[in-house]
């Protein structure tokens, strides 16, 4: 038995922060839903079983509603296996309410109830999906007793957080890791967690096929899976799936001698216009280096998708030399050694120093800007 797991579509998704981008990234949601597809059909896959969170909300409008099943219409030959989670749990007149309404083909399948549903002669799914927000039961507690044909693989599909790390899914609802063990299961594909993760022999999270935020998955993914027989161990593969990485960097300047090197780090990244980047920047710069750095950092912004930039633990100091290049013996110099001043004050409070720190970068840019377009002239 062949199938793809995968979960946390969150169709409708809004990404707000990234302004006129925002529609992009949605779309790629959607696209993911196609690749998954022509992954199915390049490994010989039937079944593709989605562990919750379809969608983002409750209350998707009429285009966002239709628009995972349209993609899902383009691959009758797949059977598609839907789950709520808690993004888009099943309550009544809700969000698969709607779905059923609009009329689904016979290879889409809504997991409403839990209820065994025969995948093929030799495979059962059993589903546990989400009535509400959040439960404080185990809804996965149901498989141990349920019946399924004699020989059958017993497959489950549910959306929650397992005992382990309840505190790093988005939902309340808890799984029993053990679970497999106590129903006889040969998988449980899950859903909530944004991160590809093995719990257990037999226990997946498959993490979010786009990743959707920073310091999360890196690279989207599902799971192809594949069990020969009851109680054979599942072989587990990840297929790299999405279009955007969210990459996090933490990096730590001293003098600008390293300025080349992190240049060279960053633009070594794969697809550099897909990467989706939140750098963090520390330590302490000279004025020359922090100018070269933030133009540097321009070049960088218009090379990725997009640049999520925290300079705030990076601290420009003047050197004296960048002190004679504002000016060696005059007005200017005085008021640079004024602001220098009030910067390295640490009676002074933390806002006054940041803004000495700024008026500093600021009329050391201006003057050497001045003085490289008068050489130029």
């Amino acid at each position: 038995m062949r199938f793809i797991h995968t979960a946390d579509w969150q169709i409708g998704k809004v990404f707000k922060q990234f302004g006129s981008k925002e529609e992009t990234l949605r779309q790629a949601r959607l696209g993911v839903i196609e690749r998954i597809g022509k992954l199915a059909r390049e490994n010989g896959v039937a079944h593709i079983l989605v562990a919750g969170d379809v969608y983002d909300n409750e209350a998707p409008n009429s285009i966002t509603l239709r628009a995972p099943i349209e993609r899902m219409k383009a691959f009758a030959d797949l059977h598609w296996h839907l789950l709520p989670g808690n993004h888009d749990p099943h309550r009544p007149e809700g969000v698969w309410d709607r779905v059923s309404q609009v009329g689904l083909p016979e290879h889409v399948h809504l997991h409403l109830t839990p209820t065994p549903f025969l995948l093929s002669d030799g495979a059962c799914l059993l589903p546990a999906p989400l009535r509400r927000k959040t439960e404080f039961d185990d809804l996965t507690a149901w498989m141990d007793n349920a019946a399924t044909p004699p020989g059958a693989l017993r497959i489950g599909l549910a959306h929650g957080a397992v005992i382990n790390f309840a505190s790093e899914g988005e939902a309340s609802n808890p799984i029993d890791p053990t679970r497999p063990a106590k129903a006889k299961l040969d998988y449980l594909a899950l859903g909530d967690w944004h991160r590809t993760r093995q719990i257990g022999p037999a226990v997946w999270y498959a993490g979010t096929p786009e990743p959707d935020r920073a310091g999360g998955q890196e690279r989207g993914s599902a799971l192809l899976v594949e069990i020969s027989g009851p109680g054979a161990p599942a072989s587990v593969t990840p297929l790299f799936t999405g279009t955007y990485r969210w990459l996090t960097r933490t990096e730590r300047l001293s003098d600008g001698s390293e300025l080349p090197d992190l240049d060279q780090r960053l633009r070594s990244e794969q697809d550099l216009s897909r990467l989706i980047l939140r750098l963090r920047l520390e330590g302490t710069l000279p004025l020359a280096a922090h100018a070269e750095l933030q133009r540097r950092l321009v070049d960088l912004e218009a090379a990725v998708f997009h640049l999520d930039l925290d300079q705030t633990a990076l601290i420009a100091r003047p050197t004296e030399a960048d002190l004679e290049a504002i000016d060696f013996d005059g007005v200017i110099r005085r008021s640079a050694d004024r602001l220098k001043t009030i910067a390295d004050d640490h009676a002074q409070g933390a806002e006054t120093r940041r803004r000495a720190e700024n008026a500093l970068i600021e009329l050391y840019t201006r003057v050497v800007d001045q003085q490289r377009h008068g050489e130029a002239a």
